[in-house]
Order: structure tokens, then C-alpha cells, then sequence
């Protein structure tokens, strides 16, 4: 039994805020109140004054690497790079080796998230082999646990295909998550066609690469009734197009992630490959617009795509190197640094963004505080500076590195257990 007193709580799903206590038993919170009395021994108190009390963070789009490429993630160490951002469920990415486009695959992945501290769950594949070609056993997958489909990596290039799968996901009451690069108009990915791209000597990626399938996808969505998500969106017109989609109804999400809310193809020019990511950092006319986007809410989820790789991958030449950065231990700093304090979103705006509004995406029991509910809680220090370096991800490859930002997570729990303590 533990019982937090004396903390400021933000619950984005009940729109409750103020000064409340908690009292987590076993899995649960028992009560939340004002002034709760310690039911005596065997109950720990933390003292949670000058802290926030919110939900455990929800990301619905990770990279463990597991399995197939454990030299830069698996499933434990991302997990507990999980734990230290703050974030108590995660949702992983399908495109492992081999990919989770069958059910052996997929309880592989669930029963090592089953041995961590926090809830890890995963999307199957769309496609079998990530081809494009054939759908998935998509029911067969939701049977066996699967929450969502994607191929996120690979752009689903077949427009009929594209079209079974949201029919399938739609009956099954699934989103299905898309990466909308069209890779027929990319030079060289990664980066921006623009200056940033001039600067390497390369073609790189054009914003119509993302655009035509956003376009195309938003399309289908209001055609089939499938709920889905736009996952990390980057050009300005893309935000466009889901804010229009979005007003003609339809189960329409889309989602931003810490880098593209914060950087612009500067930062290329500055960190090189540590900045180069799928869709690029683009413009700065694009990252107001996301944030815009996010502020008006046709952007309604955060999402860190925390890509992992090696420090020798990442010193390959641009070209060469892979695209991606780790972001969850710098995800709700950068929230808060970026957004709240320079008066874009409330605490409660950023919080909703990356618990109550993913968790409800996926169906998840989880993002919320409520008497009944699961004992998934974090304590933050918004005012705290925080410095990233010290990862507990395998990997390192992130712009951040150094940076001074605002918001420590002080403890985490999860099931009602404290599982992350930083004081």
C-alpha cells in the first residue's frame, strides 16, 4: 500500500485537477481525496509537495528492436528507458526480425514485455514480410494480443491493399497506424529537401513524399470507417489535411513527436546523423505548424519513435547511417520546455497528449487517474532542470544530448509498485 500526499494532481481524462492525495493498493488506487489518513503499518508514504501527480505517460510508438536487432534495443532495456521518461505503457513497433506478422512472433514479444516493470504491448504487421502484398492474419493477430496494426517503416505503397486493411481493422475495431513516406519521391531519406539537403550534397526527401500519402490515407479513412493514425507527422500540409479530414468526421488521429515539435533542418546541419530521422526535420513554418496542429487538437497524440541505434551505425556517412533518435527519456522534458512553458499547452493539454488521448486510441486501460484504476503513477518536477546524458536505453543517438530542459520525473509506479525513484 502506498499513499502520496501533498501533490498538485492532473487527471486529463476527468479533467480533475488540484491538490489530492492517492492511496495505490496492490494494483489499484483505493481512494483519492483530499487530506487521506495513513491506514497505518505496512502503508508508505511519499511526500509528493511541490510535485505533479499524473498518469504513467502512454507511448503508442516504439522501437525495442526485439527481436533481430538487440545490439541496439531489447525489450528490457527499452523498457527501463521507458521508466526513467515517465511512461508506464508502451506500444511497440512491428518491424523486428522477423517482423510480427504471426502469432509465434508476436507472443515472443508479449511474454518478454510481461517480464518488465511496466506494461509493453505491440501491433502486429499489416502485411506479411512488411511487403505490401498480402494482409496479415489480422484477426488471428488481435486474438493473440495484438492492440494495432502497422508497418511502420515501410510505407504501404498499394492503394487496395491499403483499403482491405482498413476494412479488416475497422471490423475488428483496431487502429491501424501508417508511416506516409512515399519512398518513388525520395532521393535520399532522412533529411530535407531544402537547405539542409543542399548542405550534404544530396537530394534527400521532399515534403510531396509525405503529403500524397497523407492525402491518399485520410481518403480511404472516411471511406471505410477505420480508426487510424498519421504517425509523426512533419510538413505543414499534412496538417492541413488532417485538420480538414478531421471535419468531416471519421476516426481520424495523427500523431507528433518530441523532434519535430522542438528541431528544424538546422539541427542536420548541426548534429548530423544524430538528427536524421523518417520523416525529416523540416521547416520552420512546418514546426509551427505542428504545433499548432497539436494546440487546436488536429494533432491529439505525442509519440517519441524511439528508434535506437549503434554509436558506429550513427557515425556512417549521412547516406549510409540510419534514420532515428531515442525519446523517451527526453519526451515529457521537451513537453514541457517547448510547449507549456512557452505558453502553447497547459500541463493538463501535454499530459492528455501523451496519456488519456493514446491510451483511448488503442483501447488501453491505462492514462488516467481514477479511483478503481490501475496504479500507474508518476510524480514530476516541473520546475526541476534536466540534463540528458546518462541514458538507460542501449543507445545514445539523440541531438539532445546536454541540453538544458525543464521537468524531472521524481518516482514512477506501475501495478502500484514504485518502480523508479530520482530525489
Amino acid at each position: 500500500m502506498i499513499l502520496i500526499k501533498n501533490g498538485y494532481l492532473i487527471d486529463p481524462k476527468s479533467g480533475m485537477e488540484g491538490n489530492y492525495d492517492v492511496l495505490a493498493e496492490k494494483d489499484v488506487i483505493a481512494k483519492i481525496a483530499k487530506n487521506i489518513e495513513t491506514p497505518g503499518k505496512g502503508c508508505r508514504v511519499i511526500d509528493a509537495e511541490g510535485l505533479l501527480v499524473a498518469p504513467g505517460l502512454v507511448d503508442v510508438h516504439v522501437h525495442f528492436r526485439e527481436p533481430g536487432f538487440t545490439q541496439k534495443e531489447d525489450i528490457f532495456t527499452g523498457a527501463a528507458s521507458a521508466v526513467k521518461g515517465g511512461f508506464t505503457t508502451v506500444v511497440l513497433m512491428a518491424n523486428t526480425r522477423p517482423p510480427v506478422d504471426n502469432t509465434e512472433t508476436l507472443g515472443h514479444v508479449l511474454e518478454r514485455g510481461g517480464q518488465t516493470d511496466i506494461h509493453v504491448l505491440s501491433c502486429a504487421n499489416v502485411t506479411m514480410g512488411m511487403k505490401g502484398k498480402t494482409l496479415t492474419p489480422m484477426e488471428d493477430l488481435a486474438r493473440a494480443g495484438a492492440v494495432g496494426f502497422t508497418d511502420d517503416g515501410i510505407p504501404l505503397l498499394d492503394e487496395e491493399i491499403v483499403r482491405q486493411a482498413m476494412r479488416e481493422a475497422a471490423r475488428l475495431d483496431m487502429p491501424i497506424s501508417f508511416h506516409e513516406e512515399h519512398p518513388g519521391l525520395i532521393g535520399n531519406n532522412g533529411i530535407h529537401h531544402g537547405k539542409a539537403s543542399a548542405h550534404f550534397g544530396i537530394k534527400g526527401s521532399p515534403r510531396e513524399a509525405e503529403i500524397v500519402m497523407v492525402e491518399r490515407d485520410l481518403k480511404l479513412a472516411l471511406e471505410t470507417g477505420a480508426c487510424i493514425d498519421i504517425q509523426h507527422i512533419s510538413t505543414k500540409e499534412a496538417v492541413e489535411l488532417v485538420r480538414q479530414a478531421k471535419k468531416q468526421g471519421g476516426n481520424i488521429h495523427a500523431e507528433a513527436t518530441p523532434h519535430h515539435f522542438t528541431l528544424t533542418e538546422e539541427a542536420v546541419i548541426e548534429y548530423g546523423t544524430l538528427a536524421k530521422m523518417n520523416p525529416p526535420l523540416r521547416e520552420e513554418e512546418d514546426r509551427l505548424e505542428i504545433i499548432r496542429g497539436l494546440v487546436d487538437g488536429t494533432i491529439d497524440v505525442i509519440a517519441t519513435d524511439h528508434a535506437p541505434h549503434t554509436v558506429q551505425e550513427k557515425e556512417k556517412s549521412f547516406a549510409e547511417a540510419p534514420s532515428g533518435i531515442i525519446g523517451l527519456e527526453t519526451a515529457l522534458a521537451l513537453g514541457i520546455t517547448e510547449l507549456v512553458d512557452e505558453g502553447f499547452l497547459t500541463m493538463k493539454q501535454l499530459l492528455c497528449k501523451m496519456t488519456a488521448n493514446p491510451a483511448a486510441m488503442y483501447h488501453l486501460n491505462a492514462g488516467y487517474l481514477a479511483e478503481g484504476g490501475p496504479a500507474d503513477i508518476i510524480l514530476i518536477d516541473t520546475a526541476a532542470e534536466m540534463i540528458p546524458g546518462e541514458y538507460a536505453s542501449k543507445s545514445s543517438n539523440t541531438p539532445f544530448t546536454g541540453w538544458s530542459l525543464k521537468g524531472r520525473v521524481r518516482a514512477v509506479l506501475c501495478r502500484g509498485r514504485v518502480i523508479h525513484e530520482d530525489w
